[in-house]
């Protein structure tokens, strides 16, 4: 779904904070922070409105075997 590295990944690649990613994602920094440092594993729902952020931002998730992210256009 999303994991911490990828969720990292695609901030950089957007230029954002963790901040910036609660902000738009409507998710609680203390969520992010503690996603990303891999201290909790949070809801499978969490982790979708994340990846939905990332998606409407133009962060492609690429499949495993084609591995990683890119950003579209």
């Amino acid at each position: 779904m999303l994991t911490p590295a990828q969720c990292r990944a695609a901030r950089g690649l957007l230029k954002w904070t963790q901040q910036d990613l609660a902000d738009r994602s409507e998710i609680g920094l203390s969520t992010i922070k503690k996603l990303e440092l891999e201290v909790t594993t949070p809801h499978k729902s969490t982790l979708k409105i994340l990846r939905q952020t990332f998606e409407a931002h133009g962060v492609a998730f690429l499949d495993e075997n084609g591995g990683g992210l890119k950003l579209r256009g």
